[in-house]
C-alpha cells in the first residue's frame, strides 16, 4: 500500500467499523421513523461514512452537503471557520442530522451547530463515526457516536494521504 511506512496500528478493525455503522443506522432509523430527516454530510471526510450509513437506513431521508474549513495548513483547528459550500435548501422546520467522520477539538462543529440552529430547524443532532474526547475544547451534544478513539492522527475511512488507497479501517498515522 502506498505510504505504508506512515501507517500505524489499526485503531478500529473493518468488521467492528461495519458492525457499528449498521448499529448507528438502526438507531437513527428508529429515532427518525416518520420524520424524513435531512442528513447533512460535512465534506469531504464524512462521505464514505455517510454512504455506508445510508445503505443501512430503513427510513426516507434527504441529503445535503456542507464544506467547512478551520485548519488552514495545520492539523489543529484554528477555531476560525469558513463555510466553503453551504446547504442548497432552507432547513427551517426540518429535522437535521449532521453526519461527521471525526470530532477532534469540536470547535468547527460548535460553530456549525450555532450556524444551523440560527436557521430555525425543528431539530439538529450529530452523528459522528469517531470522536477524540481528549482533544475536545468545547462541550458538544453528540447524539450518535461510533467510536471514541485516543488522541492520535487517524486515517483510513475518510481522509487519506494523497494518492493512498486504503481498505475501510481506521488506522493511526504517524503524521
Amino acid at each position: 500500500m502506498p505510504g505504508e511506512d506512515a501507517i500505524g496500528e489499526i485503531l478500529v478493525p473493518e468488521e467492528d467499523l461495519q458492525r457499528r455503522v449498521a448499529e448507528l443506522a438502526a438507531e437513527v432509523s428508529r429515532d427518525y421513523q416518520g420524520r424524513d430527516p435531512l442528513l447533512v454530510a460535512i465534506l469531504k471526510g464524512a462521505v464514505p461514512f455517510l454512504a455506508d450509513l445510508m445503505r443501512h437506513l430503513t427510513i426516507d431521508c434527504e441529503l445535503d452537503f456542507m464544506a467547512v474549513s478551520s485548519y488552514g495548513s495545520s492539523t489543529d483547528s484554528s477555531g476560525v471557520v469558513r463555510i466553503l459550500k453551504d446547504l442548497d435548501a432552507p432547513i427551517a422546520d426540518r429535522d437535521v442530522l449532521i453526519v461527521e467522520d471525526i470530532i477532534d477539538s469540536g470547535l468547527t462543529l460548535h460553530y456549525l451547530l450555532r450556524n444551523l440552529r440560527a436557521r430555525q430547524p425543528k431539530s439538529v443532532e450529530v452523528c459522528a463515526l469517531l470522536t477524540k474526547p481528549e482533544r475536545r475544547r468545547v462541550d458538544l451534544p453528540v447524539r450518535y457516536v461510533g467510536f471514541e478513539i485516543p488522541n492520535r492522527f487517524a486515517i483510513g475511512y475518510g481522509p487519506r494521504p494523497p494518492g493512498a488507497i486504503q481498505e475501510p479501517v481506521v488506522r493511526r498515522g504517524t503524521a
